[in-house]
């Protein structure tokens, strides 16, 4: 076999064109993996007191749209191309993105 350069064919299921939408991402690992939870509010958030503390607190009530696992090689990978999207982002709308208030 030789080291010849790969090319994807990378196919695209049609109920996966419109994606999913999240208002962020939660990252945690194990020892072989990486997992993406791409989470979705679902509620406003509300306020609430915590039953063990007595202690007032805002729950925002949220739900993963989306779990993506991948091997920690990958991570690597994954994080040069949303540098480099994110490069060409900002180049084309100059401007940095702010990140949202959660509440």
């Amino acid at each position: 076999m030789t080291d010849a350069p790969r090319q994807f064919e990378i196919d695209l299921p049609p109920e996966l064109i419109g994606g999913a939408y999240a208002d962020f991402a939660n990252v945690w690992h194990t020892q072989t993996v990486f997992v993406m939870d791409f989470v979705t509010l679902a509620q406003p958030p509300r306020d609430d007191i915590d039953p063990e503390t007595g202690e007032h607190r805002t729950v925002v009530p949220a739900r993963v749209v989306s779990r993506i696992r991948i091997p920690p090689e990958q991570v690597f990978e994954l994080a040069k191309a949303l540098t480099q999207q994110l490069e060409f982002w900002e180049q084309e709308t100059g401007r940095r993105p702010a990140a949202p208030p959660l509440g």
